[in-house]
């Protein structure tokens, strides 16, 4: 027996080493946080769980704008700076300054939650992925905030608060979990940790955001009618709306008439349509792959011939302002930075840059009237607070 143990001795030694290398190796792979893709490449189920985790528990109303909004990540940039630069805009006034502004309607109506848009520059290379995704993979981004909802209700960490109503629906033939705002004239802003409601990420990373540990609850609740007016109509009449069972996101065009945001790329000023990408509002930020580029390059090219002449004459007079500079399609301050874009890589020289400086004005530009029946209501941006599950 002893001759036996002594004899086998070795063989034990290196199968226990090799067992402490397995278990040592697997801790370590486990540790490494999950690497994106290339940008060309289409996102799995699982990844795209990940992806869409940090909000897939928004309300559908904000979700879908956010959706949107994802797709125009420079515009996103230059909302989040001109946040910034213009602190004292508040209520129906914070409104009525975005009007002016030559961003998609999904970012003029962004400026209202302060707080979302400086997360969604927080991770701007997430944000971008996002939208990428969005472009690329419509249907799997919905269906994946669908499967992220139905996990999180099974584990007993989405349900109806006073905050916002959780009901299952039947959408065109398919069960969907909505979430809307409990009260019609108010919105809270979710704020949780994906890891705490489905555990580590393991095939994409999350959102580099701050994220309270063990913690789902809620900022304060932002009153809508200080920014558009107390007869808005409530999020039945909101600009942007999930649909679920069509895989889309349909557009409230008579919210963004009225409330006079950019409505170029609309196909009508009243009702509802489905929501299309508009490619001039993209600011040469690339796109994830050459199917998609070549998707939207047709739309960029007669967006262009409809304005060229025009775009001639706003030429002609930005030559006579010598403080300003051409960036795109707009008149800036030749001191404003402009090394934001090196995150997307996408405007340089030769086709990008010019695609980027033909971007056409909106034919509701600045000259549109700065009325639009709002009430005159003062106060500052809502914080972090509120509730918590």
């Amino acid at each position: 027996m002893k001759y036996s143990y002594l004899s086998s001795f070795p063989m034990r030694a290196v199968v226990c080493a090799a067992l402490l290398f397995v278990a040592e190796g697997g801790r370590l792979l486990a540790q490494q946080p999950p690497q994106p893709p290339p940008p060309s490449q289409a996102l799995t189920s699982n990844q795209l769980d990940d992806l869409v985790a940090p909000i897939a528990l928004y309300p559908d109303p904000l979700l879908s704008q956010i959706l949107v909004a994802s797709t125009y990540p420079l515009e996103l940039v230059e909302a989040s700076q001109w946040l910034g630069r213009n602190p004292g805009l508040v209520g129906a006034g914070l409104t009525q300054a975005a009007q002016q502004q030559n961003w998609d309607p999904s970012i003029q109506a962004l400026v209202v939650f302060p707080d979302l848009v400086k997360r969604l520059n927080q991770d701007i290379t997430w944000t971008t992925n996002l939208g990428n995704a969005f472009l690329g993979q419509q249907a799997d981004v919905m269906d994946a905030v669908q499967r992220m909802r139905l996990k999180a209700q099974q584990a007993g960490k989405l349900s109806s608060t006073s905050q916002e109503t959780v009901t299952t629906s039947n959408d065109s033939g398919q069960p969907a979990i909505q979430i809307e705002p409990s009260n019609p004239q108010v919105i809270y802003l979710p704020n949780y940790d994906p890891a705490y409601i489905w555990g580590p990420s393991l095939y994409y990373p999350y959102a580099s955001w701050f994220y309270p540990p063990g913690y789902y609850g809620f900022g304060i609740g932002i009153p809508m009618g200080l920014y558009f007016g107390g007869g808005w109509g409530g999020w039945g009449g909101w600009g942007w709306q999930p649909g679920w069972g069509g895989h889309n996101i349909i557009v409230n065009n008579s919210f963004v008439h009225r409330y006079n945001f950019n409505s170029r790329g609309s196909a009508s000023l009243s009702g509802t349509s489905a929501w299309a990408h508009d490619a001039s509002h993209r600011e040469g930020v690339p796109y994830s792959n050459a199917a998609v580029a070549n998707r939207y390059r047709g739309a960029v090219r007669q967006n262009l011939q409809a304005r060229g002449a025009a775009g001639q004459t706003q030429m002609r007079g930005a030559n006579s302002q010598a403080a300003t500079e051409r960036m795109g399609n707009r008149s800036v301050p030749k001191s404003a930075p402009a090394a934001s874009r090196n995150v997307f890589g996408g405007v340089r020289d030769g086709g990008a840059a010019r695609m980027h400086s033909d971007h056409g004005y909106s034919s509701l530009g600045p000259s549109r009237s700065s009325g639009g029946g709002f009430a005159s209501h003062g106060g500052s941006r809502g914080g972090h607070g509120g509730g918590r599950r």
